[in-house]
């Protein structure tokens, strides 16, 4: 029988079919027993008697790899890449398929709300009143203010969509392939990050996490940020140096910023201590839907290769020499 092992979780919490979709064709599964993101010692335990992973956000090393030496799959719940090793698995000749677009609306959401509150405050006046403390506090509007979108793929698209309910604001964007049909829409504008850095009031990330947006920002480039600018990561931790933004948090700099994703997870550290930092648990893909979406679509694969059948979302070519840094 063929063995499948869930780290994800949660998993199938608020839709079974996932896993009715495995036992349909008599596939065995474990569900990840420590119920929380495995470490790669943790993985390592567990993993060797499995032919596919459905897997979350947790590192899927060569080390990993080679210890699961019936590992002919993986199949990501998401769509984030930079906790897969592909280089190791296409050297081994393990096949990856991930889900990019199922998660891309929550995300969305979620960035946009973010956005909203860290306009109006609302996250410390939350705080303030439940300490007694009555505080009015002046916001901006969207239509009024410069927004600056650092990646404009399938999240960041969907962002700039949602952004046109609020009005006309001023967007400027910045993606390693600029594609023009977006100019007409709307007040768009592509730049180069360092112009966003000093212009935006505020700053959004939406970049996968590769050599090039490691530490991407850092101490220097918050410093050319406007001091009431905001800045948001619901993209991939590790973009932004947490040390450095805490360090400007404290000393006035930035009005605020929001957090969803973070190098180490789940997040301990200065961060935490910053009330106009709002800190998400990675939760930007977790809506009822788009979370079923994922967990089924990751399934689907699985299944359609353990019964010798053709991938419909395999990884792309160009993934692996993206994560290389050749693109």
């Amino acid at each position: 029988m063929k063995k499948v092992l869930i780290t994800t979780v949660p998993f199938a919490n608020k839709n079974r079919l996932p896993l009715e979709l495995l036992e349909d064709a008599g596939i065995e599964y474990l569900i990840n027993p420590l119920n929380k993101k495995l470490t790669e010692d943790e993985l390592l335990e567990i993993v060797a008697d499995f032919d596919v992973i459905i897997a979350g956000t947790e590192q899927i090393t060569s080390k990993v790899m080679n210890r699961a030496t019936n590992l002919k799959m993986i199949s990501r719940v998401g769509m984030g890449l930079d906790s897969v090793d592909l280089s190791a698995a296409g050297k081994l000749g393990i096949k990856v398929s991930f889900t990019p677009d199922a998660p891309a609306p929550a995300v969305a959401e979620l960035t946009v709300g973010l956005m909203l509150s860290l306009l109006r405050s609302t996250h410390v006046a939350n705080a303030e009143l439940h300490r007694g403390e009555w505080v009015r506090h002046f916001g901006r509007r969207i239509p009024e203010i410069t927004i600056g979108i650092i990646g404009v793929g399938r999240i960041g698209q969907r962002v700039l969509r949602r952004l046109s309910g609020f009005g006309n604001p001023r967007i400027l964007l910045n993606d390693l392939n600029p594609d023009d049909r977006f100019i007409p829409q709307t007040n768009l504008v592509w730049t180069d990050k360092e112009e966003i850095y000093k212009q935006a009031d505020i700053i959004s990330l939406h970049l996968p996490l590769t050599k090039q947006t490691k530490n991407m920002i850092r101490a220097e480039h918050i410093a050319l940020m406007k001091p009431d600018a905001i800045l948001i990561n619901t993209a991939r931790g590790g973009i932004i140096n947490e040390s450095d933004l805490a360090n400007a948090l404290n000393a006035g700099h930035l009005h605020g910023a929001a957090i969803d994703v973070f190098e180490n997870e789940p997040y301990t550290g200065p961060l935490a201590d910053i009330e106009r930092c709002i800190l998400t648990s990675h939760m930007g893909s977790m809506t009822v839907d788009c979370r079923t979406l994922m967990e089924i679509e990751a399934t689907e694969e699985a299944v359609r290769f353990l019964r010798g059948l053709s991938l419909e979302r395999e990884v792309p070519e160009e993934e692996y020499e993206f994560q290389k840094g050749g693109l």
